[in-house]
């Protein structure tokens, strides 16, 4: 690497060489605290589910993805073999990613996303990625937004009662029953669909690294934690906060939505790479690691952004 470089790293706390070990022991050592309800960076939430022992099969779901920027719905319709096949699939922006919403103007904004799927079943799976606390129903307590959305009046809410009331208000008719999972549940259940082909695994993980950080796995149960008996923990690891911050990462967060939260989330995910290149490279003009002519080119740019 070079000198200059190496040198303009250093001084702003960035780890150019960092011991993996080192990390993965801090994160299973907060794991441990988490599933101990002791203080802790992830959340480890129990979901009270586990992978199903076979496919579903002669019925129909809608499905929802409600991600970090998209906003993803369609019905899913098992054969008698259980075969999945996917029909009426729409796309649009997650709501909340454009403009602060309140909480009424959320849940109907998810009915107008889901106008195309009215009545077309009474089962919702709902993929929702945000720290939830999941309850032994199927429903979920909003815990709070990641990912820069802005709807504070739904955090603490139950996000499958508030989407019934709103399809409700919309005209749907039948009586619905949704079920609650964040894409990391999803993600390990897609894996876990494998059994129904024959294919058998010790255990499945479920791992998101996009716009955030997320991952969950199958606890096995365990008097070490109290009432934990074998079921699908979400970690909410971008929450993990024992990480090493450079000052880039430190400016990136203090203008961040919520300063102070998703640190490593924040350090890894793809929402935040452009704007923490921008802060490092920013520093780096600032203070004449790049030619004269690029530095200042680069400063007047800042400007007018």
């Amino acid at each position: 690497m070079n000198k200059a470089v190496a040198a303009f790293l250093s001084k702003h706390n960035f780890p150019v060489n960092t011991d993996i070990d080192t990390v993965i022991d801090a994160l299973l050592y907060d794991m441990d605290e988490g599933l101990s309800s002791r203080p802790a960076g992830q959340d480890m939430i129990r979901t009270f589910s586990n992978p199903p022992a076979k496919s579903p099969a002669g019925e129909s779901v809608i499905v929802i993805d409600a991600g970090g920027t998209n906003f993803r719905s369609c019905l899913v319709t098992f054969d008698n073999m259980g075969k999945p096949s996917i029909d009426f699939m729409e796309k649009t922006k997650m709501p909340g990613t454009e403009g602060e919403l309140s909480k009424k103007a959320f849940f109907d904004k998810f009915a107008e996303n889901l106008e195309h799927l009215k009545d077309k079943s009474d089962k919702i799976g709902f993929c929702f990625s945000y720290p939830m606390t999941i309850t032994e129903d199927g429903d979920g307590v909003l815990i709070n937004f990641s990912k820069e959305v802005k709807a504070p009046e739904v955090v603490g809410s139950h996000i499958g009662k508030e989407l019934v009331k709103a399809l409700s208000e919309h005209g749907w008719k039948k009586k619905l029953h949704v079920s609650l999972l964040n894409d990391t549940v999803a993600a390990l259940l897609a894996g876990a669909a494998d059994v129904a082909e024959g294919m058998r695994y010790s255990s499945y993980v479920g791992f998101i690294l996009g716009t955030g950080m997320n991952g969950a796995y199958i606890q096995s149960e365990d008097p070490a934690y109290k009432g934990l008996k074998k079921q699908i923990i979400v970690c909410e690891s971008g929450k993990f906060a024992d990480v090493i911050q450079s000052d880039f990462d430190k400016a990136l967060d203090a203008k961040s939505e919520k300063p102070g939260t998703g640190l490593m989330e924040k350090q890894c995910s793809g929402a935040y790479m452009g704007p923490l290149a921008y802060e490092a490279i920013h520093s780096a003009a600032q203070e004449g690691l790049f030619s004269k002519k690029f530095s200042e080119s680069l400063l007047q740019i800042s400007k007018l952004t």
